[in-house]
Order: C-alpha cells, then structure tokens, then sequence
C-alpha cells in the first residue's frame, strides 16, 4: 500500500462526466481515463455523451480526414 495517495486535482467550477460510474462530477472525482470533460457547466457536463457523439459524427463525415487515395495517388499504371 503506498503512503502517500495522490489526489486528482481540478479548478472550482470545472465539470467533468464519469463515463464509468454515468454521473457528474465537480472537479475530478474518478482517473482520467474514465471521464469527459472539464466543461463550464453542470448542464454541459451533463449532455457530455451527446456531445461527444456529434463531435465524432462531425468527424468522421470531415472529408479532410479520408484515408481514401486522391485520384493518381497509391494506383499504378500498367503501361
């Protein structure tokens, strides 16, 4: 067992949303890897999921980040 736990440390007003334990926090309660935020509000921490869903969609639709090769580009010509 370690001596000294180390604490997460947040600013007063900051919101997160805990993707484990689905709840809103005020300041970081749970590790990194397990929350969303910090946000401004309570109100926008608690729509975090959503917001996060329409950032990916927003994404994943953005035509600057297709893999897909431009025209000439990974194709050889066999002549």
């Amino acid at each position: 067992m370690a001596l000294f736990k180390k604490r997460t440390v947040g600013k007063p007003g900051e919101w997160y949303y805990c993707i484990r334990h689905q709840k809103v926090e005020e300041g970081p309660e749970c590790r990194a890897a397990d929350r969303l935020g910090p946000y401004p509000s309570r109100t926008e921490a608690e729509h975090a999921v959503e917001l996060t869903a329409e950032r990916n969609a927003e994404w994943e639709t953005d035509p600057r980040w297709r893999d897909e090769p431009t025209r000439g580009e990974g194709t050889r010509d066999s002549g």
